[in-house]
């Protein structure tokens, strides 16, 4: 199936390429958020199970894949930035549900937090509210790395550490693609990097307590980056949250192997399927959001 592209107008400022994957018998909409040096290629495997019951709609950054030729890059974006674009395609799309991977639950969480009105459920996949001695340890290498804008040892180390239960085909294809970046993609993500490495708190959990529908947290078992037994953190400061561990997987879940794509498969579905226990009241934006990363 062939998604419909258009190239979005967002905020006066970013031009936005997205892709619409319609499914006529479908009553909802979903908008997934990609993590990190990513497009949506990324999503490849996940888009084959949403399709089957929602319209899906992806969306590079203006940083990056198809976005990058029609924006201006002489400053990095911050989260914030991501946040609010975020918003007004929710808007734009008439999304229902939201579902991000990996760092893209920054920007998915700091969108969350102001709570907009038609999105009814989240699923935040491989993010942890942590930097736990492994992320760190990534990080840290990571940002070396971008700062030379050495693509290929990055792509090795993202290869060796997150990536290391992909299958070869798709860690063939992550060193192609993060070795071939342009060198404004290394430095957005050197500023992020280095921003989280260098906050006094990394991650400001108050701001959680403004999201108000169900959210589901899916992390790979053998996750050592985004752990579940990390994640289980946000159970304490929000309102209605879900954990769900994907057997033998490690950070890239259904990427890894089918049993792991079954998993996520019935995981998000039955998730998404289920009727809100309760009606979500009225409450009015929030003006100001703090910040949240990982």
């Amino acid at each position: 199936m062939k998604p419909a592209t258009a190239v979005v107008d967002v905020q006066g400022i970013y031009r936005v390429h997205t892709e619409f994957y319609a499914n006529p018998s479908a009553r909802k909409t979903i908008i997934l958020v990609n993590g990190s040096l990513s497009t949506t290629a990324a999503f490849a495997q996940t888009v084959k199970y949403l399709s089957s019951q929602f319209n899906v709609v992806l969306y590079d950054q203006p940083y990056a894949g198809q976005s990058k030729a029609h924006n201006d890059h002489s400053q990095p974006l911050r989260k914030e930035d991501e946040a609010s674009i975020l918003l007004e395609l929710i808007e734009h799309f008439r999304a229902d549900h939201l579902l991000s991977f990996s760092w893209g639950g920054v920007a998915a969480m700091l969108a969350l937090a102001q709570r907009p009105a038609r999105i009814e459920k989240a699923v935040i996949c491989s993010f942890s509210p942590l930097l736990n001695e492994a992320m760190v340890d990534y990080l840290e290498e990571g940002l070396l790395h971008l700062a030379a804008l050495d693509g290929e040892r990055l792509g090795q180390l993202v290869n060796s550490s997150i990536g290391r239960y992909l299958p070869s085909l798709f860690k063939r294809y992550n060193q192609r693609h993060i070795s071939s970046l342009d060198h404004h993609e290394y430095r957005q993500m050197h500023a992020h990097v280095h921003q989280v490495l260098h906050l006094d708190s990394h991650c400001q959990m108050q701001c959680l307590a403004a999201i108000d529908i169900p959210v589901l947290f899916v992390n790979g078992e053998h996750d050592a980056y985004t752990s579940p037994a990390d994640v289980q953190l946000f159970a304490h400061h929000l309102l209605d949250s879900r954990f769900v561990t994907i057997d033998n997987a490690g950070h890239f879940l259904d990427m890894e192997h089918k049993a792991a794509w079954l998993q996520c498969q019935s995981a998000l579905l039955g998730f998404l399927a289920e009727q809100p226990r309760r009606q979500r009241g009225y409450r009015p934006q929030l003006e100001t959001v703090q910040a949240i990363a990982v």
